[in-house]
């Protein structure tokens, strides 16, 4: 199912994805199960209306919890959604060469990579290799919540949700399409209870 021309736009585009949730979580999707070989072949050229950049855990398949079918959303993936520059660089291809006019920052409850962050500020261990980098990159938000709370934890997955998406939206390349109200990014969290995404209000 490609998108209408009314979800080129960054509103369409939001409810679109967030109607697919809706589907997924009552159990009824359209394009859920439909996971085939011919479907693959049938969708034809991509005309994605938005890109997710979620978490890598298994439990948060996001084409799945958006009921999207082949072709319809870019999924980007990493560790608690950690920024990179290849990241940032997938995000300027599909939004100035597809059209693509919603950026979705997906954050989950009980995130390893955010536990890990937690874990490494009040043990004072960083981890070493390249998951060091990663931890770098959550630090900030642990940081900012106190990694002493309680709800550290919780805490700082939304912080580092919404350091993201100020991330994004100060990228050189993607600052004028959200500025002009082009392109839209949001912040979000995935209930793994209840499979829910709530969008995270503006501060």
């Amino acid at each position: 199912m490609s998108p209408t021309p009314a979800a080129r736009t960054p509103r369409a585009a939001l409810a679109e994805l967030l109607s697919g949730n809706r589907r997924f979580v009552s159990g009824q999707p359209v394009h859920g199960h439909d996971v085939t070989a011919a479907a693959a072949v049938a969708s034809g050229d991509q005309q994605p209306y938005a890109v997710v950049l979620g978490c890598i855990d298994s439990r948060v398949p996001l084409e799945a919890i958006f009921d999207q079918t082949f072709g319809s959303i870019c999924v980007i993936r990493t560790g608690a959604h950690v920024l990179d520059r290849a990241v940032c660089g997938s995000i300027e291809y599909v939004v100035g060469q597809l059209g693509v006019r919603l950026v979705m920052v997906l954050g989950h409850e009980r995130c390893g990579a955010v536990g890990s962050a937690v874990d490494s500020l009040r043990s004072g261990r960083r981890p070493g290799g390249a998951l060091g980098y990663v931890v770098d990159r959550i630090t900030p938000a642990v940081r900012e919540v106190g990694a002493d709370d309680p709800d550290a934890h919780p805490l700082a997955v939304r912080r580092h949700v919404r350091r993201t998406v100020a991330a994004l939206r100060a990228d050189d390349l993607l600052a004028g399409p959200v500025a002009a109200g082009e392109v839209a990014v949001v912040g979000a969290l995935y209930d793994l209870a209840t499979g829910e995404v709530a969008l995270l209000p503006e501060e």
